[in-house]
């Protein structure tokens, strides 16, 4: 049987209420690949007029990063760069990139973060959008990696044709990069995030 701690209000817990959530708290952390995972599932069978579907646009974003020899955190990020499209739909980099901040590089969390509006530079112009908003970054030191990134592996990546790797090609990469995270409030950095 589990235990639970007894506070109604946070300032009230106690060292005892934490000894109970701690272990708690770290076996449901232990999940979260599976969440992840899961979640990136969602995105199967949603075109949203694409030629493909989010899950398989995604899938062959991951596919192009690791046929180009990407190392694997970055090849993590490719997978996931439009999870957010479940929740997120009018930001959905910002949810990606949140995901991911904890256990990835500075570069490859800017990088998340911001392929929104790289890509836009191929449609924008189409909507009625100005197509060069990547353009007010241009000094950024990680805007070269952010154009590349949807150039070579985001953008192609949208290819019904195309011959694209199942999930369980990435999965054990995705539950390598989730299992401790880098830096977070909850614990102090433990590598350098700028890579």
């Amino acid at each position: 049987m589990t235990q639970h701690a007894t506070f109604q209000r946070m300032q009230d817990s106690t060292a005892e209420d934490w000894a109970i959530i701690r272990p708690e708290a770290a076996r449901f952390s232990a999940g979260l690949p599976d969440r992840i995972l899961a979640h990136l599932g969602l995105l199967e069978g949603d075109y949203g007029g694409f030629p493909v579907d989010r899950y398989t646009h995604c899938l062959q974003t991951a596919m192009l990063a690791l046929k180009d020899g990407r190392d694997e955190e970055y090849v993590v990020c490719a997978l996931l760069h439009d999870i957010g499209d479940t929740l997120g739909s009018y930001n959905h980099p910002d949810v990606a990139a949140a995901i991911l901040e904890p256990f990835v590089s500075e570069g490859n969390h800017w990088m998340i973060r911001h392929h929104g509006i790289f890509q836009g530079h191929n449609f924008f112009h189409h909507v009625g959008l100005d197509r060069n908003l990547r353009d007010r970054f241009r000094e950024h030191p990680h805007y070269d990696r952010t154009a590349e990134f949807v150039e070579r592996y985001d953008s192609p990546a949208f290819d019904a044709g195309a011959p694209t790797y199942p999930i369980g090609v990435f999965e054990p990469m995705v539950r390598r990069l989730f299992a401790v995270p880098k830096q977070s409030l909850y614990r102090p950095a433990q590598t350098s995030r700028t890579r």
